[in-house]
């Protein structure tokens, strides 16, 4: 029977919903089976619009909680009486939920003057579904003995003979400012001045503080379509205008020279609109690579004709164009009055929001109490947090030879702050700390780069060494060395980096080519080949080769079947090795199916230790309900877990196929079977595809250094 935890906030505003959503995706991260219930719903939304928590749940899991009781028809059958009928429904809506899962995220009902019986409410709801509670709280501007006092109260509140256990309490929107007005910035003497709340509430010796979740104000930042949303405004030139966040606003009534420090990335400009001087100013701040958040134009006026074709070129970097009809002031309080709620269509938000309480949580505590013991699956969450854990712990030199490329550049960043690995970028540090700048990034003082003009001529003789079986001369590798794809696959060669990632503004045949020159293949591999990890809904799969050998024969599709098991339980997926083909067991004949038969016997025989079953049809070794008709006997039928096609043509076509009808993130290709690690990017990567490839080379490398070591040993 599932666990169930009761969140019960202590007062309006503390988070609940958001909260909520990161006990899931901390749960998940553990790989432990989570859903999710909110058992009455108090939101003012239309009869036929969804409850915001349910909404932002259907949009980041794949799961489909019902939909809660309406307060007031809770509260009907209150007064008349009924509430043993309704905590029947409630009971029987949480059974469905719980049936399959090992944990019940319940979310409570916030207390409310006007509705007083809320708060009892939570109490039996918390007591008939059997959950222990876990109470959340946004201290304000409480001292340490006055949120002593009150989560003291909050707890008493359940605390007769058949109530339900208060377990811990989650602190939320610490440091939060008084005024929160658009996205102020954190000082640190905003968090200095934060009390220690752990360490000086007497509560926290009896009930467990499972998480202290800080003030962040770029979780609040809104798009420049719910700012026009909100002020009801005009869109003039729509831009980027679902993608570009609003992290401060700029109100313009000085001359250029002082509004020109304050246009900084995620700046939202607003100025009268016939200001023409700060219009064309900040059209000039959008062409030099500035991403402003917007220009928003107040007092119902339009620019002249000729103004608005002397900035044409700067809307085409997708600067948002609004216009309303208040005053500057008027505006001004509208956008200090907007809500933090986050909108039901911002995945993006609703995304960060649930990661960063996630990390703030602890969660291991939280499983060893809930004493957790089913078999874990690997879900895309769980696997991003292994991958990351995983890539900390290595602590590996990752060279990036587009150094200068702005979507690595902030991946650097990124990976350097998060400590996934130590990036090197390769190219002229001024002009890279002036591709993050035009970010809104600061280059690290201690994130590495290498002038690829610094070092050069030191790789020209041993490239020679390498290649002179191949007749390479010094002239020759001084041409190739201009590449810096080249460059960097030399340092990896000669072990001054553990792994490369390329591939942003390269093909993958300048990224490999170099790879299989000068790294060559690993000892044990018959081929280079590729893996891409599948991020479908409920569990990350593996899928080889879709990137690299057109058509293998027999013996190489068993090592590339071979390869992809082991990259497979290197990331935390158990295999369960498929070698897909159009016929399943012996029902089909041919060469292309024969071929298929014998990679599995040759896999079997050189693995023994593997499950490997094939061929089998992609229905039959996916989904259970067909591997019971189609092949009853097999162990990996319906359950596999690494999908090896059995050429090119049938891997890409497959997995684009998988990738884009069902909108599934898909991590690679890994590179697999070099003696270290060369990954590829796809030129359309985004920067966390970036961020995840680096982390995954990281943990190659470990791997590789590992496998070093133990062979060593052997000898």
């Amino acid at each position: 029977m599932a666990k169930s935890l009761f969140i019960a906030p202590t007062a309006l505003a503390s988070g609940l919903t958001s909260v909520c959503l990161g006990l899931v995706r901390a749960l998940d991260h553990q790989g432990v089976r989570v859903g999710f219930y909110k058992p009455v719903g108090q939101s003012n939304a239309k009869a036929d619009e969804e409850d915001r928590s349910v909404a932002f749940i259907r949009a980041r899991t794949q799961l489909t909680p019902p939909s809660p009781i309406p307060l007031k028809q809770a509260q009907g059958l209150i007064n008349r009486g009924k509430s043993d009928l309704l905590m029947e429904d409630i009971v029987g809506h949480f059974q469905q939920v719980a049936s399959d899962v090992d944990v019940v995220i319940v979310e409570g009902l916030v207390p409310d003057r006007s509705e007083a019986y809320t708060a009892r409410l939570n109490v039996e709801i918390a007591r008939n579904l059997g959950a222990d509670v876990i109470l959340v709280s946004a201290p304000g501007e409480r001292t340490p003995t006055e949120l002593d006092d009150w989560l003291d109260f909050s707890a008493r509140m359940y605390a007769a003979p058949d109530d339900p256990d208060v377990i811990g309490v989650i602190l939320n929107k610490l440091g939060e400012p008084t005024h929160s007005a658009l996205a102020p910035k954190v000082t640190e003497s905003l968090r200095t001045n934060t009390p220690d709340y752990a360490g000086q509430c007497r509560i926290f010796k009896r009930l467990r503080l499972l998480g202290e979740v800080h003030w962040q104000p770029e979780l609040l930042a809104p798009r420049m379509a719910d700012i026009a949303q909100a002020i009801n405004a005009r869109v003039l030139h729509e831009g980027q205008l679902y993608s570009r966040r609003v992290q401060k606003t700029t109100f313009c009534s000085r001359t250029i020279p002082n509004v020109l420090e304050t246009m900084r990335p995620g700046t939202l400009v607003v100025t009268p609109g016939d200001r023409e001087d700060i219009i064309v100013t900040t059209a000039l701040k959008a062409l030099n690579g500035v991403p402003l958040a917007g220009l928003l134009l107040t007092g119902g006026l339009t620019p002249d004709e000729r103004t608005i074709r002397a900035c044409h070129t700067a809307l085409n970097t997708g600067l948002p164009v609004l216009q309303t009809d208040a005053n500057t002031y008027e505006t001004a309080f509208q956008l200090a009055s907007l809500s933090a709620e986050v909108p039901d269509d911002d995945i993006d938000r609703i995304e960060k929001v649930m990661e960063a309480i996630a990390d703030a949580l602890d969660v291991d505590w939280l499983q060893q109490h809930l004493r957790i013991d089913r078999e874990r699956r690997l879900s895309p969450p769980a696997f991003r947090y292994q991958l990351s854990e995983r890539a900390r712990a290595a602590d590996k030199r990752i060279v990036l030879p587009e150094g200068n490329e702005p979507r690595t550049v902030q991946a650097a960043i990124i990976c350097h702050e998060r400590r996934l690995a130590r990036c090197v970028l390769i190219g002229n540090r001024e002009e890279i700390a002036g591709v993050a700048q035009s970010q809104g990034l600061e280059l690290p003082a201690d994130l590495e780069v290498i002038d690829p003009q610094d070092v050069r001529q030191r790789y020209i003789a041993p490239m020679v060494e390498l290649r002179k079986h191949k007749g390479l001369a010094p002239d020759m590798a001084e041409a190739l060395l201009e590449d810096n794809v080249v460059l960097a696959t030399m340092m990896v060669a000669l072990d001054e980096m553990d792994g490369l990632v390329s591939g942003a503004v390269h093909t993958t045949a300048n990224t490999v080519r170099p790879a299989l020159q000068l790294i060559k293949t690993h000892e044990s591999a018959r081929v280079v080949s590729s893996v891409f990890f599948m991020c479908l809904p409920e569990q990350v799969l593996v899928y080889g080769d879709c990137a690299i050998n057109p058509d293998p024969n027999a013996e190489e599709l068993a090592d590339i079947a071979i390869q992809s098991a082991e990259s497979a339980a290197t990331f935390g997926i158990t295999p369960k090795v498929a070698m897909i083909s159009y016929s399943t067991g012996e029902s089909g004949s041919g060469q292309d199916v024969d071929k298929v038969r014998e990679a599995t016997r040759i896999a079997r025989e050189l693995r023994p230790d593997l499950i490997i079953d094939g061929p089998l049809q992609y229905d039959a070794a996916a989904i259970e309900s067909v591997a019971r008709s189609k092949a009853p006997d097999s162990p990996v039928a319906g359950k596999a877990t690494v999908f090896i096609f059995p050429d090119l043509n049938t891997g890409n076509t497959t997995y684009k196929a998988v990738q884009r009808s069902a909108n599934v993130i898909s991590i690679g290709p890994m590179l697999q079977g070099l003696r270290k690690p060369v990954n590829d990017l796809s030129r359309g990567a985004l920067v966390d595809d970036i961020v995840f490839t680096i982390a995954l080379t990281a943990v190659q490398a470990k791997q590789v250094e590992e496998a070093h070591a133990k062979a060593s040993a052997s000898h």
